[in-house]
């Protein structure tokens, strides 16, 4: 799939009264099912866009989504250009020297895919040689260079997970890195279900794979505190579970570390 023109993007917006200006909550503008992804009128659909909507109603906040290049996404923030990040981003050391982090809202792990019957192990090991595919300027791909290329395999990175998905279904890389329910939903794609299985998750590294993923919001927002509230709050209600059960067959929230 081509990436995505920011400018052909609607902007989803979720309303309320508090505040005159809306918050804008940056989103990677590609196409992340099922967490994030446009649907053909351009509208934002998907498990974090119900959940923003929950989190700007519980807080009484003015929401509006803007789609934002992934490796943009720090910047954009700590620019001004947006006000918060919310795009899967996992919460990490080496980003939270930049920005905040509200509490974590999901938690899943890192998977391998590659071609059926290929055999390969989500080791270091097994993975010794080969071609893996990661998005740039994630967790993934500190990952794999952390424990892959050591192994002499060769990490190939892709502006987006749908690229990096194109080039495993047609055989140019050998295996694939990154989110567990991300990869699910392609392996459930006619594409991936034609070319691809499964290898089992990676070893857990807190320390790169982070604690979560959350909210990215510049240092010292008080905004932090209110989005805090609010998760805490759907959760207690039952309102996460609800919009989790669209989506999922099990709970994504994961434990807190």
């Amino acid at each position: 799939m081509k990436k995505i023109v920011l400018a052909a993007v609607a902007a989803l917006a979720f309303s309320s009264s508090a505040f005159a200006d809306p918050l804008k909550f940056g989103v990677a503008a590609e196409p992340y099912p099922p967490f994030t992804s446009p649907d053909a009128s351009g509208n934002w659909v998907g498990w974090e866009v119900d959940f923003l909507g929950a989190i700007c109603k519980q807080a009484a906040l003015d929401c509006v989504i803007t789609p934002t290049a992934w490796d943009g996404l720090i910047p954009a923030l700590t620019s001004g250009q947006i006000d918060v990040i919310m795009s899967s981003m996992s919460i990490t050391a080496e980003r939270a020297k930049t920005i905040d982090f509200s509490d974590h809202y999901y938690n899943t792990p890192a998977m391998i895919v590659a071609t059926k019957g290929s055999g390969l192990k989500p080791t270091p090991e097994g993975l010794a040689g080969k071609i893996i595919g990661v998005q740039v300027s994630t967790t993934h791909e500190a990952y794999a260079q952390k424990y892959f290329a050591p192994t002499a395999a060769e990490i190939k990175t892709y502006q987006t997970l749908d690229e990096q998905n194109q080039d495993l279904a047609a055989g140019r890389i050998d295996a694939g890195m990154a989110d567990s329910i991300a990869l699910d939903a392609f392996l459930s794609s006619d594409a991936g279900k034609a070319c691809c299985e499964s290898e089992g998750n990676v070893q857990d590294d807190p320390e790169i794979l982070g604690q979560g993923v959350g909210f990215g919001l510049r240092k010292g927002d008080p905004l932090k505190d209110k989005l805090n509230a609010a998760i805490k709050a759907i959760r207690a209600d039952g309102t996460y579970a609800a919009i989790t059960a669209k989506y999922f067959k099990s709970d994504i929230y994961g434990s807190d570390k």
